[in-house]
């Protein structure tokens, strides 16, 4: 899988480039958790992702690029986590999010091509259809109560510890609940075009300032893939960030170091792109036909 990989990159003239493992900054997303060392007495992070890193080489002209990588995260650990594992991630300059969308369904057709494996083309829906065909409701207009009551309706399970005020909880509550078991069990499919405030690393629709230029990409109820149609605006990506530190620290989590240097680069120039990460690990279980992302990884986090 990894040589078509590098291959299909290979033939668009995509270079492949490696960056750090550690950042003295962190993502500041509250739904991610970083591993930390010292070194030095000083705490670097562990990447949940290269993309800051590969951000910046885009600012000082890299072109368009690749990487294949260790990521991070402090995570569950079950079926379909291990806290370490493979990303593929990529830029392409010039690219909005259905262009890249329309490069991810040639990539993975290649690997389904390669290995012999049935393909069929990918299903794709914005958001608020996902919501609207499912259940009914407007994920763009609807509020925390609303949600609330379409999840007692549709007799979904309300997880101990839910705050009922907070709309994006309901909504991704629902997506994983409701949207994503309704899925193709057998198929790709791309929602795209999420919620603003789901989307702190891309730019905003110029139709409707609701909806950021975000995808996600999923294998039945699976996620494998989510993507931007990227910020370059340093200015707005740093209130982005500092936004997310205040709900950190609501939430009673660790208030993470914003990365200085991945702004500098936004101040300096970026240059108009799309990126996506795919957790390869998780592809990897779909043209295996594995149930456990253990069986893919040579030694799983209970091995080591």
């Amino acid at each position: 899988m990894l040589q078509i990989i590098r291959a299909f990159f290979a033939d668009k003239e995509v270079m492949e480039v490696e960056t750090p493992i550690l950042s003295s900054a962190a993502n500041t997303d509250p739904h991610l958790q970083s591993f930390s060392t010292f070194f030095s007495k000083q705490k670097y992070f562990h990447n949940t992702s290269p993309e800051f890193f590969m951000k910046r080489l885009l600012a000082s002209g890299s072109g368009d690029i690749y990487q294949i990588c260790k990521v991070f995260r402090d995570d569950e650990q079950g079926r379909l986590h291990n806290p370490e594992f493979t990303m593929l991630e990529w830029y392409r300059l010039g690219f909005d999010h259905h262009q890249l969308m329309d490069e991810m369904e040639q990539l993975f057709k290649k690997v389904f091509d390669e290995l012999n494996l049935n393909w069929k083309p990918v299903d794709r829906v914005t958001y608020k259809e996902a919501f609207l065909n499912k259940l009914g409701v407007d994920p763009l207009v609807a509020s925390a109560d609303e949600l609330k009551k379409v999840t007692q309706q549709n007799e979904i399970e309300i997880p101990v510890g839910m705050d009922e005020h907070d709309k994006d909880q309901w909504l991704d509550w629902l997506i994983t609940q409701a949207i994503a078991p309704s899925f193709s069990e057998s198929g790709f499919t791309f929602v795209y075009d999420y919620p603003a405030s789901q989307a702190s690393l891309a730019r905003l629709s110029e139709d409707d300032v609701r909806v950021a230029h975000r995808f996600e990409m999923f294998w039945g109820e699976v996620e494998l893939a989510n993507g931007f149609y990227e910020l370059t605006n340093a200015n707005e990506q740093a209130e982005r960030f500092n936004a997310e530190n205040t709900r950190r620290e609501t939430l009673g989590l660790e208030k993470m170091p914003v990365d200085e240097k991945l702004l500098s680069a936004l101040k300096s120039g970026l240059p108009d792109c799309s990126g996506v990460a795919v957790g390869l690990d998780r592809l990897l279980m779909v043209v295996a036909s594995a149930n456990d992302i253990s069986e893919v990884i040579s030694f799983s986090f209970e091995r080591i």
